[in-house]
């Protein structure tokens, strides 16, 4: 079953972080998805760009909005994810878990869900 895994942080505390320990965590997270690419729990994944560079589109009465950045302030932002392969929820999970921005953020875990085509 695939799991995406959605990677929740301030992204502030990039911008005040000392380069090393920045280039610390990003080597963690090198590490981490080589890991889960040799154990097979790889599909796809990417950091993304900061809340400032993100468009928020809604259509209404037909007619397309849009306004910039995110459509909610939240204390912590979407900055990246991994799509996975797990056996089920525990080992998804258990995955997630290893994510390095799990210490300092929090990792949501949704199921995919699964849409046969006629």
């Amino acid at each position: 079953m695939r799991y995406l895994c959605l990677i929740y942080e301030d992204e502030s505390l990039w911008q005040t972080m000392p380069k090393a320990e920045g280039e610390k965590i990003f080597g963690e997270y090198y590490a981490f998805t080589e890991g889960i690419q040799k154990s097979g729990h790889y599909l796809g994944g990417n950091p993304l760009q900061p809340t400032r560079t993100a468009s928020t589109v809604r259509v209404r009465n037909g007619q397309v909005s849009t306004t910039d950045g995110p459509f909610a302030e939240t204390k912590e932002q979407l900055g990246g994810y991994y799509l996975i392969e797990a056996k089920d929820l525990n080992d998804a999970i258990q995955v997630a878990s290893r994510i390095p921005g799990a210490r300092f953020g929090s990792i949501e875990v949704r199921p995919v869900m699964e849409i046969k085509q006629a």
